[in-house]
């Protein structure tokens, strides 16, 4: 089994962040704040796993655009951003596509958000690139 550390120094989904995205217009779907839950930052380069539910219902990763510094990811992008560095100060938003958006009232967010720590191998490891993982997901139920 891998060695996995949790710090929960932040809520990892930003209180009353949840909000419709439009595009010329049109609800095009919905987004929010998520945190980085440790005592330091990362590159994005280093998650390893992340997944969100929105009210019990799993979000197609094709779906999702992660963004910071004015930039937009796909997820399938991540790994390849070795010079993307996430603070913790600061918040990433999530993009959702779905046309129409969610319902006014409260929906509960589930993020599963994993990270490789580069600093930290796992002692006693076989292999040569296994290093601990930071757990950093989270959950909130928000109010659009």
């Amino acid at each position: 089994m891998a060695f996995m550390m949790k710090l929960p120094f932040v809520d990892a989904v930003c209180d009353n962040s949840l909000k419709h995205t439009y595009v010329g217009g049109r609800k095009l779907g919905y987004e929010f704040q998520i945190r980085l839950s440790n005592y330091r930052g990362h590159y994005l380069s280093c998650i390893r796993e992340f997944a969100l539910r929105v009210d019990g219902e799993e979000v197609p990763a094709e779906d999702i655009t992660f963004c910071l510094h004015g930039k937009e990811f796909a997820l399938s992008q991540l790994p390849g951003l070795i010079s993307e560095f996430w603070r913790v100060i600061e918040p990433a938003t999530i993009k959702v596509y779905k046309p129409g958006g969610l319902a006014p009232g409260s929906h509960h967010i589930e993020l599963t958000l994993r990270l490789r720590i580069p600093y930290m191998a796992t002692p006693g490891s076989k292999q040569a690139h296994d290093y601990a993982t930071l757990d950093a997901s989270g959950s909130k139920t928000l109010a659009l």
